[in-house]
């Protein structure tokens, strides 16, 4: 097997490497600037508590700006990481957040209950009567609520629509967290230069914020106005969505990708959800293909013909544009055969490709028809896996992997579906000595 030379691959890469290098460079000046902050404004008056104290809520600052900038869909960021390894990052630096937001106000206030010789409740009581501590508290106690919602046991009973909607009290948070520094901020007022450096991160954090979130997506949906053009069932609970609009020619999009899709007019104006191109763009059209698991998924099929369709993206590092050898290996579970058909689709796919699809039963095989004939378009080897996963039933084995795909060692292989299917494939693909730098996965964390 050959490796992939194709100029715009390797374009690609040297972007992706250069995005990475640029945002640790980034991170770790941050952090080291933050410290010196810390250490110039010298130690409090009162005590060592105090000092923590201050110091963590520079951090939590710090720890919020990077949580928007990773909010904000940064392209930068998109293709030197993609997505779905950002929305990992998006949760462990909320939970970062979240630890800092409790640890900050505990230290500062068991500081002044020390000095004071009060109880903590006492003090805790008295300092909350002043307007910045009472906002920092009530951002504090916003936080718990998000995150106690994030948390998995949780996370499973909330509707995505409604588990969306919580998190946009994080835009409360920030606003009052910006309210607190500005009244209780020390470290960062200690001269002009600190004070340019603090308030133009923030202001650097909001605008990308504002330009990825609202402004990039404003201007898209306003040149391509996009409709629904057909709604076509797949199959019960499956449904097929074609959009089509003006100069889609224009919109980078690419096999693989996903957008943030709201339907307005039909769901309320904060549902939003992520669905993958079930079909490659080629410049008239778009298509989703989605499963009705959640409110806005299963009320697709009601979509009526001609209504209005406000997307964000496209989204995702999941594409060719990234394959590092001529040969491809595709795998997916259930529905997430949505982004690996669009990849079977795109023109620079070539020939020496295999695809996997691990269904329950025949009749929950989606798309089927349509990736069996782009098989044979593409003179691609197309396996079928049904039945349930048991002792004598584990295709995604390492062995049962080497069997079925002798050369995977030499193959690119993307994987997309459930994040049990997911782990245990990525497991496998480690235990057979795939180098990682050919294994390519969405986990659709962004929905789960």
């Amino acid at each position: 097997m050959t490796a992939v030379t194709h100029p715009q691959v390797i374009t690609v890469r040297r972007t992706a490497w250069a995005a990475r290098a640029a945002i640790w460079a980034f991170l770790l000046l941050n952090i080291a600037t933050v410290q010196i902050m810390f250490q110039l404004a010298g130690p409090p008056a009162y005590n060592i508590f105090g000092s923590i104290g201050r110091m963590l809520g520079l951090y939590l600052a710090f720890a919020m700006i990077v949580q928007l900038l990773l909010i904000a869909r940064l392209p930068v960021l998109d293709r030197g990481f993609g997505m779905d390894r950002l929305t990992g990052w998006h949760r462990w630096v909320g939970f970062t957040v979240f630890w800092l937001a409790i640890l900050h106000p505990s230290f500062v206030i068991t500081g002044f209950a020390l000095h004071d010789k009060a109880s903590v409740f006492r003090t805790a009581l008295s300092l909350s009567k002043q307007l910045p501590v009472l906002l920092g508290l009530i951002a504090v106690a916003l936080i718990v609520l998000v995150v106690a919602l994030s948390v998995r046991i949780a996370r499973r009973r909330l509707s995505y629509e409604t588990w969306h909607a919580v998190h946009l009290l994080l835009y409360v948070v920030v606003v009052l967290g910006l309210i607190h520094q500005l009244y209780e901020g020390t470290a960062f007022t200690i001269n002009l230069a600190t004070k340019i450096y603090w308030w133009g991160l923030w202001a650097f954090a909001v605008g990308a914020l504002l330009t990825g979130r609202v402004i990039v997506p404003l201007i898209r949906n306003a040149r391509h106005r996009l409709r629904v053009a057909a709604v076509v069932p797949e199959s019960a609970d499956v449904v097929s969505v074609h959009v089509t609009g003006r100069d889609l020619d224009r919109l980078p999009a690419r096999a693989g990708q996903f957008f943030l899709w709201r339907f307005p007019g039909h769901n309320r104006w904060w549902q939003v959800n992520p669905f993958s191109l079930s079909a490659a763009p080629n410049g008239r059209s778009l298509r989703l293909t989605a499963k009705g698991i959640g409110t806005t998924s299963a009320g697709l099929r009601d979509l009526p013909i001609g209504s209005r369709v406000f997307a964000e993206g496209p989204y995702g590092a999941f594409t060719l544009a990234r394959r590092t050898r001529e040969a491809t290996l595709l795998i997916a579970g259930g529905i997430g055969v949505t982004p690996i058909r669009s990849l079977l689709e795109d023109p620079e796919i070539g020939s020496d490709v295999v695809v996997l699809y691990r269904v329950r039963s025949s009749a929950d095989a989606v798309l089927l028809g349509e990736l069996r004939n782009l098989a044979n378009v593409r003179g691609a080897r197309l396996h079928v896996m049904t039945g349930k996963t048991g002792p004598g039933n584990q295709p995604f084995r390492p062995e049962n992997l080497q069997s079925l795909v002798p050369d995977i060692t030499d193959r690119d292989v993307y994987v997309c579906g459930p994040a049990v299917l997911t782990d245990t494939v990525l497991k496998s693909l480690r235990d057979l000595n795939v180098p990682s730098r050919q294994i390519h996965f969405e986990a659709f964390r962004l929905a789960a």
